[in-house]
């Protein structure tokens, strides 16, 4: 049987301006390109586990207004499970996002009915995995990790103190270098994964590096949703027995596929992709 991951997490619409170069702060530039597309780092990572072959369900909050369904559009094509989305008064989120031609990004997030979003006990019944991300409340986080009875990651992004009985609680997180560095007790938690881009990325343990695995070689042309898909595929391949090498080895190849690509979900690759390119 598929393994089975709760996703607690935001949803977005992200509004995509794309340039050739970042504004500097107070500068004005024209955009090459406008586009609109389904994210949220909930979102992304509970389709990108979908599409790598995860049973998946999603709690999360989207807004009473038209861009609701826009938002959830992906998530419904794949089958994801929004049997427990929350319909909350207000606008659904969104995310202001700048990528220029060498794919950087900055992103702003508007947090929306995400901001509204609470987690009970029974919504997390029955999955091998929950997954969390700090782009929904604390309390959601601090539910996630109490009720979660199985394997519990967290994306510890984006950074912002995390309560110590969250990492204890956590079989996996997952950062960046800059977020590492920011997180107070991170390696409370029983597996550290950090990020470097282009560069690949280790795991940890004890503070001592266990794994380490890089990306194959890709044209890079938007790293949106990059890191969004590297902690859906690490948690799955751990959730499916692979060794830390191999599934840091997959996670890094998930992470490259979908920073070849424009938008967050748009870009995440399937399960027949990711075989290929690691083949």
């Amino acid at each position: 049987m598929p393994v089975s991951i709760t996703v607690v997490g935001s949803v977005n619409l992200d509004l995509i301006a794309r340039l050739p170069v970042l504004p500097r702060p107070g500068e004005t530039l024209t955009a090459t390109h406008y586009d609109q597309a389904p994210g949220g780092k909930g979102a992304n990572q509970a389709l990108a586990a979908r599409r790598l072959g995860a049973d998946v369900r999603l709690v999360a909050a989207v807004g009473d207004d038209a861009l609701a369904e826009d938002a959830l559009a992906l998530l419904r094509a794949a089958g994801v499970d929004l049997s427990e989305l929350a319909v909350v008064p207000g606008p659904t989120g969104l995310a202001l996002i700048q990528v220029d031609e060498s794919a950087e990004t900055t992103i702003v997030v508007v947090p929306g009915a995400n901001a509204h979003l609470s987690v009970r006990p029974a919504q997390l019944t029955g999955a091998d995995g929950v997954l969390t991300v700090l782009e929904v409340p604390e309390a959601a986080v601090v539910a996630a990790a109490e009720h979660a009875t199985g394997f519990f990651a967290l994306n510890a992004a984006p950074a912002r103190p995390v309560p110590a009985e969250v990492l204890r609680r956590a079989d996996l997180v997952v950062v960046n270098q800059s977020e590492f560095e920011q997180i107070d007790n991170i390696e409370l938690a029983r597996t550290v994964a950090i990020t470097h881009g282009a560069k690949g990325a280790e795991l940890r343990r004890d503070g001592q590096i266990v794994a380490e695995a890089a990306p194959p070689r890709v044209t890079a042309v938007d790293g949106t949703a990059a890191g969004d898909a590297f902690t859906a595929a690490l948690m799955l391949g751990l959730l499916e027995g692979r060794s830390d090498t191999e599934a840091l080895r997959r996670a890094c190849a998930v992470g490259a596929l979908t920073a070849t690509r424009h938008g967050a979900q748009p870009a995440l690759p399937t399960q027949t992709e990711v075989e290929e390119v690691l083949a």
